[in-house]
């Protein structure tokens, strides 16, 4: 009789399971026993995210004090600072004052343009620190369309999410750092027969999002399927700042303003683009141009350009910052008892390659792992003062 055992939750025959757990007065398939435990597992989560303690509240700094602190990791760019600045003091201002004004504020979201390694990153991140508040980084170029391969956009959220254990209410306070964005642009202008999956349709998967709207949110990220329960997100408070290098934007815009020869990028013109950058001239239009969508312009009210790195400022970065690569090395010697040296000719030669490259402030970590890799790998047999001079740096950068 045993074929006739039923799953009294789905009422299946037990051929037609794989296993069968039996009860005083019934019995359930692993199916079922599956679903239940998914479905007590969300309701119990989400009731703990929604009713978590609280204590966490965002301090409002004045823009003088942001930028103050940005000054201690990020070396120059002024005017991004003093920009980016005011724009998150503004947001969190309105969270702090949306229940005393019938005057619907609308969000800050902060468009950052610059070439690669001049600090788009290391700007946002430092002002989570500083404000002690939810972030997360997000990869544009990882997300595609609905129904193709990829993540969809709602994933950055999960990741978001993750960085609070799922605190819902503290998530909804946060800022997503959108990197990479210029690399959804529209590819083309003119309509074609190819479904470009990663542009324009993602720009406009982005827009909810980026309006302020409740959205459903797969916990672990990736891609939505119909059995998967979701966590509603409210963006409205939620801080985006999307950084870009788009890539010969300054062509257009040199185009328009007709300040520029039309041609490619010589080392006379990336020197003179470097003394005088064109973006900052970059209008709405440019952007369009570039093949952002109309849309997705409006949703970053505030677009700010970082300049390129010159000589003097790699130095800088190498040096004065309290994360300065060399004062991070120096502690990291320190603790196995090791003083650090280098002279000035040795920073000069990491500085003058890094630029030659192109790399912006990436690069400078770049030359500096080669350069200490042996001595760390070795870090035992070293003496108790390690000396670096131009002459041992170039062999570790020309010759090893």
């Amino acid at each position: 009789m045993e074929y006739l055992l039923k799953c009294n939750f789905c009422g299946r025959n037990k051929n037609d399971i794989t296993f069968l757990i039996s009860g005083i007065n019934g019995h359930i398939c692993n199916d079922c026993v599956e679903k239940t435990y998914s479905i007590v597992h969300k309701k119990f989560l989400l009731k703990n995210t929604r009713n978590k303690n609280n204590n966490e509240f965002i301090e409002i700094k004045k823009p003088k004090e942001i930028k103050s602190f940005l000054d201690k990791y990020v070396v120059g760019q002024n005017e991004a600072k003093k920009i980016i600045s005011v724009a998150v003091y503004n947001h969190y201002k309105r969270i702090e004052k949306q229940n005393e004004t019938n005057i619907e504020i609308e969000k800050s979201n902060v468009l950052l343009i610059g070439e690669t390694g001049t600090g788009k990153t290391l700007l946002a991140k430092t002002i989570s620190k500083l404000l002690k508040i939810p972030f997360a980084i997000a990869d544009a170029t990882t997300l595609t369309e609905a129904g193709y391969v990829g993540e969809d956009v709602e994933s950055i959220l999960s990741k978001l999410l993750q960085s609070v254990n799922y605190n819902i209410d503290y998530a909804e306070k946060g800022i997503i750092f959108l990197d990479e964005i210029d690399k959804i642009s529209r590819k083309s202008n003119n309509p074609s027969i190819t479904r470009d999956v990663s542009g324009e349709g993602v720009q406009q998967a982005l827009l909810k999002i980026l309006e302020g709207s409740v959205i459903n949110v797969p916990p672990q990220g990736g891609r939505k399927h119909p059995d998967q329960k979701m966590i509603q997100i409210n963006t409205e408070n939620i801080l985006f700042i999307a950084g870009g290098t788009f890539d010969g934007i300054e062509k257009i815009i040199s185009d328009r303003t007709e300040k520029m020869s039309i041609g490619f990028m010589t080392k006379d013109k990336r020197k003179k683009n470097i003394e005088n950058n064109y973006l900052k001239n970059i209008l709405s239009e440019d952007l369009k141009n570039f093949g952002l969508i109309p849309e997705i312009i409006g949703r970053f009210p505030v677009v700010t350009y970082l300049n390129p790195l010159n000589k003097n400022t790699l130095k800088q970065i190498l040096i004065e910052p309290k994360n300065a690569l060399i004062k991070q090395y120096k502690k990291l010697f320190d603790m196995d008892h090791i003083s650090l040296n280098i002279t000035d000719d040795a920073l000069n030669i990491i500085v003058d390659q890094t630029f030659q490259l192109g790399l912006g402030a990436r690069g400078l970590r770049t030359f500096c792992e080669k350069i200490f890799l042996d001595y760390m790998f070795d870090i035992e047999n070293v003496q108790s003062t390690l000396n670096i001079d131009q002459n041992i740096v170039k062999q570790k950068l020309f010759y090893s």
